[in-house]
């Protein structure tokens, strides 16, 4: 299902709209709080965008959609479905639901045969399978890890140079 970029959405509203329909419920909530932290709308100094951190681009709403539209403009966008999916179930409040969940997030994104499926060495896949016999709140720990360090060592330095960032601190530098 390759698309081209000029079929891209232009606005991160279209962007999460988008993102919203393909990613169904593990998609991040209204607020993008998922991580644990309140998201900052202000507009920050070119100096403090250029000093953001992995995390802390992950941890702003505008950061974070920015981040997916690149990973999109180079399919690989599951990574940061994956992510965010892990997120979502470690903040499960309910014990009844891991399980169901747990099932969803590694048949998407773990089995061998899934239709996002991520870049994980045979150790992680099979540790985390082993883990899905009890599912807990710590049973994607492992490859949620691997994913977040492709994306930070792999994706994040590519995402710093792309047209994609440069658009990004040219609309939201106050």
């Amino acid at each position: 299902m390759c698309r081209s970029l000029e079929h891209l959405p232009i606005t991160c509203l279209e962007r999460a709209k988008e993102l919203k329909a393909r990613f169904g419920s593990f998609l991040l909530k209204q607020e993008l709080n998922i991580m644990g932290h309140s998201q900052k709308a202000d507009k920050l100094t070119l100096e403090d965008r250029q000093k953001w951190s992995f995390h802390e681009l992950l941890a702003h709403k505008d950061g974070l959609c920015a981040f997916t539209s690149f990973l999109s403009s180079e399919y690989s966008e599951e990574n940061i479905a994956f992510y965010l999916a892990c997120e979502d179930y470690r903040n499960t409040k309910s014990s009844s639901k891991l399980r169901v969940k747990a099932r969803k997030i590694y048949e998407e994104f773990i089995c061998s045969d899934a239709p996002r499926e991520v870049n994980l060495d045979h150790e992680t896949r099979s540790i985390t399978l082993k883990n899905m016999e009890q599912p807990t709140l710590s049973c994607f720990s492992l490859a949620q890890s691997k994913i977040y360090t492709l994306m930070e060592k792999d994706c994040y330095p590519r995402f710093l140079k792309s047209t994609v960032y440069q658009e990004f601190i040219a609309q939201h530098v106050g």
